[in-house]
């Protein structure tokens, strides 16, 4: 396996659950400017490349089945899903599954993936949170889903934009309560502009509802270039997965 191809969540997840984030130098068939790994469909990649891709991740990574994309608006909605895949992804910006042989994945490209396991790995999660998502409780939202008390939860922040490079105006702020959101998430750049970190946000609402185990975070997929980064790239950017598994 190309070992610079992944990242491997460096957290103590029980026996029995697997994750990964994949990179866009992955044995993947895209051309420039999406090479080569890109696994979004509504990217604007040639959607043979993409499927092609998709294979690629399942054969490499030994999935136990394909992985089951969601159609990402970002909202709230959590799909509860199993292995077998359907016609049409769902809409949805999150899902959790409680069925073995699951594969959850989330695609992004500066947004916050959040992948969830329960401590004794009979249940799983993955959350898209941009900020929009984010503000509005779409990480709530699936460790509610999961039907595992918070306190046996842990959760894993994956690659997103980093807070000294995301700037955001008021509006960003003002979503997450403005003087009430977290001192150190947002810092002022000029009026009317911010420095926002999502990881910090997305700590700060899981610890408000008795998430503590977080793990992950000190990413920038803006400087990093293997990762995809809308920011850096513009509309033509790859996105690339984060998965989790039973």
């Amino acid at each position: 396996m190309m070992q610079d191809a992944w990242i491997f969540p460096d957290w103590p997840a029980p026996r029995g659950i697997r994750a990964a984030v994949t990179t866009r130098s992955g044995p993947g068939v895209s051309a420039p400017p999406f090479a080569r790994f890109n696994l979004g469909l509504r990217s604007g990649d040639d959607a043979e490349s993409v499927r092609g891709n998709r294979g690629a991740l399942q054969q490499v990574l030994d999935l136990p089945a394909a992985p089951r994309w969601l159609r990402q608006v970002h909202g709230t909605t959590v799909a509860q899903l199993g292995p077998l895949p359907s016609e049409e992804e769902p809409e949805a910006d999150a899902a959790v599954s409680h069925i073995p042989g699951t594969v959850l994945a989330i695609l992004t490209a500066d947004c916050l993936p959040v992948l969830f396991c329960s401590e004794h790995g009979e249940a799983i999660g993955a959350a898209h949170a941009g900020w929009r998502g984010l503000a509005a409780g779409v990480l709530e939202a699936t460790v509610a889903a999961m039907a595992t008390p918070a306190d046996a939860i842990m959760a894993w922040l994956g690659p997103c934009i980093g807070g000294g490079s995301y700037e955001v105006g008021d509006e960003v702020r003002d979503a997450f309560g403005g003087d009430r959101a977290p001192a150190d998430a947002f810092i002022a750049t000029r009026p009317g502009h911010w420095r926002a970190d999502l990881a910090r946000l997305a700590r700060h609402r899981l610890a408000t509802i008795g998430v503590t185990r977080v793990h992950g975070g000190g990413f920038d997929t803006f400087t990093d270039e293997r990762l995809y980064s809308y920011r850096r790239e513009g509309p033509r950017s790859g996105r690339f997965a984060s998965l989790i598994w039973m």
